[in-house]
């Protein structure tokens, strides 16, 4: 049965006509690269030269910049294997890997400044003047290219390979119901099924198996796809193997489509070590590198603020000491990495300090909240104490917010996965925070959006992600959580 019988959204019908564009598509992204770069490039040392020197500069030196630049940076991109369909389909990740390649870029064009000894050609200014100029105007080109090459893939103007799809039918069905494979690229050329209840398939179902393929790989080899996809349960071990073995003597690359549980995962990636290798469904959030980048800047950041807040911090302390009876600080247990208790510092804004199986949290004109507490709960001046713990190591600076022991144990019974906030350390800040999910958790629901938030930052670090958090913490008013 072929794919036009099976009326995959019509899909197929355009294979041919797709499948052209598809070759070219190196040199479109590689030229809107070379041309983005060099144009920016140009104006912004025509700019810097006019602005500065009340003059365009030297025409020969802006094009050497423009076209020295653009190069480094096609290139880069090139040898990543940037310019494949496969990596402009989805936009997720699209420009930040276009600016870690731009940074790459005029890290390699320094360092050939300085080993060719030509520094003395180029303008400072010119070139700085080109390197912030070039970020948006990259980021826009990527993001706009990336979005147009999707929104082809997914009307079938435009295809990344040509499938091959064979399996029993409801596998095969299941496989394209649940993935849809023309919206990644994908286009179906053609589909055999391997006959699973007639009369000969139980008789002799080795030779049922053996005249299933060899039709099958007869109409592969006339539709000359570049993948073939193997749609079987992954236990069904003895027709998994015949199927390899017809369709290796054909030039197609060979996949088995993914089990149900893998649609749970984002990356699912093969891990090699040695000869054993595995499917490795999911990974620790951070890699070591990443976790001492993170602590690093924790570590530096948090002192500098403790320095420079020091006075105002020992005045706050002075009049919690006035105000009312009690601690300076509030303490209080709370879960952090890997779900190890500690305690939480706080400037002390109630009249309780509770710390036991039963919290009952603060809400809106809780009169237990003194004077002075409301001052810094307005503020979020009482949060700045956890700057201690983020010099220790219980919290970093950005994460999902630590709740109270007692809090932590009720939402882990309702929510699914809620525990996995704790892999990562907490944060003074978060991603749920800057968007507007902080204060009082009185409902599952609140809780439950939150945790999501928690979950989407967990599952997309990146060094990035925290500084641009940090900087809509710092500019957006009451910014800091005031959950407890």
């Amino acid at each position: 049965m072929t794919v036009n019988e099976l009326e995959l959204n019509g899909f197929t019908q355009r294979t041919y006509r797709a499948d052209r564009w598809r070759h070219w598509l190196w040199l479109m992204t590689l030229s809107a690269d070379a041309v983005t770069v060099a144009v920016v490039v140009a104006i912004s040392s025509l700019s810097y030269h006019h602005v500065a020197h009340r003059s365009l500069g030297s025409g020969d030196v802006t094009l050497q910049l423009a076209l020295i630049l653009a190069t480094i940076f096609v290139f880069i991109n090139a040898v990543r294997g940037r310019y494949q369909l496969s990596n402009y389909i989805s936009p997720k990740g699209q420009i930040a890997s276009a600016l870690s390649v731009w940074n790459l870029t005029m890290v390699a064009f320094v360092t050939l400044l300085f080993m060719a000894k030509i520094a003395d050609q180029f303008s400072r200014g010119a070139i700085l003047a080109s390197y912030l100029a070039a970020v948006p105007a990259i980021a826009v080109t990527r993001a706009c290219l990336s979005r147009s090459i999707a929104i082809a893939t997914k009307t079938g103007r435009m295809t990344s390979e040509r499938v091959f799809l064979i399996g029993r039918e409801k596998d095969v069905m299941s496989f394209v119901a649940r993935h849809q494979p023309w919206n990644v690229g994908f286009a179906i050329v053609d589909v055999a099924f391997l006959r699973s209840d007639d009369s000969q398939r139980i008789n002799d179902p080795e030779a049922a198996l053996a005249s299933d393929l060899a039709s099958a790989v007869a109409t592969c080899r006339s539709k000359q796809p570049d993948s073939v996809f193997i749609a079987l349960p992954w236990s069904d071990q003895d027709t998994i193997q015949a199927c390899i073995d017809a369709f290796m003597n054909l030039p197609v690359s060979i996949h088995l489509t993914p089990e149900k549980i893998m649609d749970r995962f984002d990356r699912p990636h093969i891990v090699q070590a040695g000869s054993l290798s595995t499917l490795r469904l999911n990974r620790p959030p951070l890699t070591g590198i990443e976790r001492a980048l993170k602590r690093g800047f924790d570590f530096f950041a948090a002192l500098v603020i403790l320095v420079f807040t020091g006075p105002m911090l020992l005045l706050v302390a002075a009049a919690i000491r006035l105000d009312s009876p009690g601690p300076i600080l509030f303490r209080q247990r709370r879960y952090g990495f890997n779900q190890q208790a500690f305690r939480i510092f706080k400037f002390r804004t109630m009249t309780t300090t509770d710390d036991g199986s039963v919290i009952v949290q603060a809400k809106h004109n809780d009169p237990r909240v003194t004077r002075i507490g409301r001052i810094l709960r307005r503020y979020n001046i009482d949060e700045l104490p956890q700057l201690l713990n983020v010099l220790s190591g219980q919290m970093s600076l950005v994460g999902p917010r630590p709740h109270a022991v007692a809090h932590d144990q009720e939402f882990e019974r309702k929510i699914a996965l809620y525990a996995r906030r704790h892999n990562v350390k907490p944060g003074i800040t978060g991603w749920a925070q800057v968007n507007g999910l902080r204060g009082e958790t009185d409902t599952d629901d609140k809780m439950a959006k939150r945790v999501a938030y928690d979950h989407w930052y967990i599952d997309n670090w990146s060094f990035w992600l925290d500084l641009a958090i940090l900087l809509r913490t710092v500019l957006t008013k009451k910014a800091f959580l005031n959950a407890r």
